[in-house]
């Protein structure tokens, strides 16, 4: 099985001194000449300096640009930084952040990273990096990622200030490999009910599943929910695996199939470890990509039920076709289809521009909170085996809709959230009492029934968001109350514990997720005829 993002491939175009791939037949050597001949006259006699190596970039780029909306041109510095997060790691030393007031304040020290390993604190401010000021206007998450990141080996020196202690806290910090994982939370929805929130497709996906899935089946899991609710997508051989461990032994997974791409099935194997168990599968207009391919198959097998919006469309596969100078081509090969032959692909015959606006059309003609606002044709209506009606024309529809649902967010919540004045408050909170917090509130478990967003704690939030220039609105508070004490209570959660803690409270309010707990819950699930 190939893996696609990260293969190298011999390059195609005119860089290259020959080609073995079969493709259309072209003048490559008539086309070669032009090009260089272009470059030639306008070296030759341009008003001005000419960066030749730019210029090339851009006619690669506008080239790709051309053709579809994911071929893209990345540069050798790109190429690295989109392939972290799916590789599962960086280099760096191994903390998350926030700026706080225009300071570096560490929100955690990554398990095992140089940085834990050094005694560097949560609630630490990092205010010197390599004996240079590190605070103030200059300071950008770009600034951060600059200063703190680096190769594997390589040594930085930082000054931190910790509440308590009179002087700075100088460390000398060994940067490593630092892990990205594609589970943000694992836990137990009801006794029965597991719940896995999955980011993205990555290298270390499976074995971060394998992880969670036991400790789920530990705690007694029966029913798993599987939200894939803006996960943008990933590796294919990632989204086969998974959707594999939900399918029996030679269903077709996928195909893939292009003009110069032969079809390709992929076809599950026996070793998935939840082929039995009654599965719910959350999705939105943010899932995309393998996302799609593991949702459509499911959902073709009436093996999973979908419940959410539909996804985003994203059905093309792209190869990496690495150039002379370490930059990549990655060049749309072929189209995903699901098993009962939907393409997963949304239309882009006109154009990127308004096929990247398509989600703010989907807004705008009501998609996002009215489930007949669209309209298939025939030739788009497909059944599975179990004779159940599923949708082809770009992305996946859910079984069970769920609207988008704006009533309850004020222009007031809007300006709260727009300033990050939720994500501020909670951390000057835990600025100036975190050793407190923590002593109170010792587990989660504790935390999540004790801890209450009371009128105090409202009003202390809202004179702090005055202060920064939001002006209270008694209304706007009224309205949208229950997002804003959820927020504040979820952020809070993350600041004490985890990521983990954060989506245990944030879900409290998601009602797409309450959805999902009251069909596997009360006996509907067996309406939708999946198998289980």
């Amino acid at each position: 099985m190939k893996m696609f993002y990260f293969s190298t491939i011999a390059i195609v175009g005119f860089f290259c001194a020959s080609i073995s791939v079969a493709i259309a037949q072209v003048d490559h050597k008539s086309t070669d000449q032009k090009f260089t001949s272009a470059l030639q006259i306008i070296d030759y006699a341009y008003v001005d300096t000419v960066n030749e190596a730019k210029l090339t970039e851009k006619a690669i780029t506008a080239m790709l640009k051309d053709l579809d909306p994911h071929s893209v041109y990345l540069s050798k510095s790109e190429v690295k930084e989109a392939n972290e997060p799916l590789q599962g790691n960086f280099e760096g030393i191994g903390v998350q952040f926030n700026l706080f007031k225009d300071t570096i304040l560490v929100v955690s020290a990554v398990p095992g990273g140089p940085s834990e390993k050094l005694g560097i604190m949560a609630g630490d401010k990092i205010v010197k990096i390599n004996g240079e000021d590190a605070t103030g206007s200059k300071i950008t998450n770009d600034y951060v990622l600059k200063k703190l990141r680096g190769d594997k080996g390589t040594k930085v020196d930082v000054s931190i200030f910790r509440k308590g202690k009179k002087d700075l806290l100088d460390f000398t910090i060994t940067r490593d490999k630092i892990p990205i994982t594609s589970i943000d939370a694992t836990f137990m929805a009801s006794p029965e009910i597991g719940y896995i929130r999955l980011n993205r497709f990555g290298q270390t996906t499976m074995q971060e599943f394998h992880t969670s899935m036991k400790t789920l089946f530990d705690k007694g899991m029966k029913s798993l929910i599987l939200d894939l609710r803006g996960n943008g997508g990933g590796y294919l051989n990632t989204a086969i695996d998974l959707a594999d461990e939900f399918l029996e032994a030679e269903k077709l997974i996928v195909y893939t199939e292009g003009i110069h791409s032969p079809m390709q099935k992929y076809d599950a194997t026996s070793k998935g470890s939840f082929e039995k168990g009654k599965l719910v599968v959350l999705i939105d207009e943010g899932s995309a990509s393998a996302s799609e391919i593991v949702s459509g198959a499911l959902q073709d097998w009436d093996r999973g039920l979908i419940i959410g919006r539909r996804s985003f469309g994203k059905g093309l596969v792209q190869r990496p076709y690495e150039l002379t100078d370490g930059s990549v081509i990655r060049l749309t090969t072929a189209r995903y289809h699901t098993p009962t032959g939907r393409c997963i692909q949304k239309p882009y015959d006109e154009g990127a521009e308004k096929y990247f606006k398509d989600l703010t059309n989907r807004y705008k003609n009501g998609e996002l909170e009215h489930a007949d606002s669209i309209h298939f044709p025939d030739s788009l209506k497909y059944y599975t085996p179990g004779k159940r009606l599923v949708y082809g024309g770009g992305g996946i529809m859910p079984d069970l809709f769920i609207p988008y649902d704006t009533s309850k967010i004020s222009d007031y919540y809007t300006k709260l959230y727009s300033k990050g004045l939720f994500n501020q408050y909670t951390l000057y909170l835990m600025d100036k009492g975190r050793d407190g917090y923590k002593k109170k509130y010792p587990t989660f478990e504790i935390f999540d029934s004790k801890f209450v967003i009371d009128n105090d704690f409202l009003n202390s939030f809202t004179d702090y968001a005055e202060k920064e220039g939001v002006k209270k609105d008694e209304k706007g508070l009224e309205l949208s109350k229950s997002y804003i004490t959820n927020q504040l209570k979820a952020l809070m959660a993350r600041n004490i514990f985890d990521i983990n803690a954060l989506f245990q409270v944030s879900v409290e309010n998601d009602e797409t997720y309450k959805k999902a707990v009251d069909v596997l819950k009360d006996g509907s699930f067996d309406k939708y005829k999946i198998k289980y």
